[in-house]
């Protein structure tokens, strides 16, 4: 982890390279675009259990079924997509379960593309930029004594938001694309 503008991220970026118009256009002309991330609130948990897996192995596994289920709850929730036979468009980072053959031959089962941007983006998904980064501030002070009373205060968090508030971080998407492609590796708020 390195240091950049008071926030840590994972690793030094690589050169980026510039979006096209075209592409732009492709990818954001439509309302495909899936995204999700995840996020660490830590509190006091005294009965700490190692829980780790075989290497590599249960996290990709783990991601794909993941990305099972939200292909069954997208055929739900926005049946128009099957019906018109539109495929998804996933932004996901580029971590290694992510990456891994299982996952990408379910991604071409399913006919999704993937969203291109520069390995190590932590700042793209509207997640990050916006839902995370708010969250952050509305627990600034506040300690969590147990799994279900972080997961209360999430679950009145997110209540607590309008729709509006949400679209304004799908909104800026775009925009927020092209500034982490074109920035050349450099790090902004």
């Amino acid at each position: 982890m390195i240091q950049k503008q008071g926030h840590w991220v994972p690793y030094e970026l690589k050169p980026r390279t510039t979006a096209s118009t075209a592409e732009k256009k492709r990818f954001f002309a439509s309302h495909r675009i899936v995204t999700g991330e995840e996020k660490w609130i830590h509190y006091d948990n005294p009965k700490r259990r190692k829980s780790w897996g075989k290497p590599g192995h249960a996290s990709t596994d783990r991601y794909r079924l993941q990305l099972m289920r939200l292909s069954r709850a997208l055929k739900e929730k926005r049946p128009l997509y099957a019906q018109r036979h539109d495929k998804g468009i996933l932004l996901h980072d580029n971590a290694r379960p992510h990456v891994a053959k299982p996952v990408k031959t379910y991604l071409e089962t399913l006919k999704w593309e993937v969203l291109p941007h520069p390995l190590y983006s932590p700042d793209i998904a509207p997640s990050d930029f916006h839902l995370f980064r708010s969250m952050a501030h509305g627990r600034a002070d506040r300690r969590f004594h147990s799994y279900e009373e972080a997961q209360k205060w999430i679950a009145s968090w997110i209540a607590s938001k309008n729709m509006s508030f949400f679209r304004r971080g799908i909104h800026v998407l775009p925009e927020r694309w092209e500034k982490v492609v074109s920035s050349d590796g450099k790090y902004f708020k």
